[in-house]
């Protein structure tokens, strides 16, 4: 009896200590357009979850996904919110930006040159498969 008393306390002190510590959040942010309202809208979205779990004890990691028109976010001497995602990179270690492969192959053979991404952005094969993958790991989808 004195064993189930103890093993019953330790099971709770477990659970208490595991809710102590918080709750991890997967966000997967999606910009499939060139415009920069909706880029900042969508970097805001970023900046506004990873204060809010932060607030609650919570952890959070966000990756936003740019493809198609979108993918000018992430491009290099293009990009109208790349001073943000530099700042915002410093700030929030939990965010990533990944660059669609299939776009920038395109945008590639269009123009002749190749595209090169923002220091703070990488390549995936596609974008719309980066977020299938993610909502695949239970990421939540936002599109701003």
């Amino acid at each position: 009896m004195q064993r189930l008393i103890v093993a019953m306390f330790v099971l709770c002190v477990s659970a208490f200590a595991a809710m102590a510590e918080g709750v991890a959040h997967y966000v997967a942010i999606h910009v499939d357009e060139s415009d920069p309202k909706l880029m900042n809208m969508a970097l805001n979205n970023a900046k506004n979850v990873s204060a809010y779990y932060e607030s609650q004890g919570d952890s959070v990691v966000i990756e936003l996904v740019a493809y198609g028109p979108g993918l000018q976010m992430l491009v290099a001497g293009k990009s109208p919110v790349a001073d943000r995602i530099a700042q915002m990179s410093l700030e929030l270690e939990n965010i990533s930006f990944s660059a669609c492969g299939n776009t920038m192959r395109k945008m590639a053979a269009k123009t002749g040159q190749e595209v090169v991404l923002l220091d703070e952005a990488r390549q995936v094969p596609s974008g719309v498969v980066r977020l299938v993958e993610l909502q695949e790991q239970g990421y939540a989808y936002i599109r701003p």
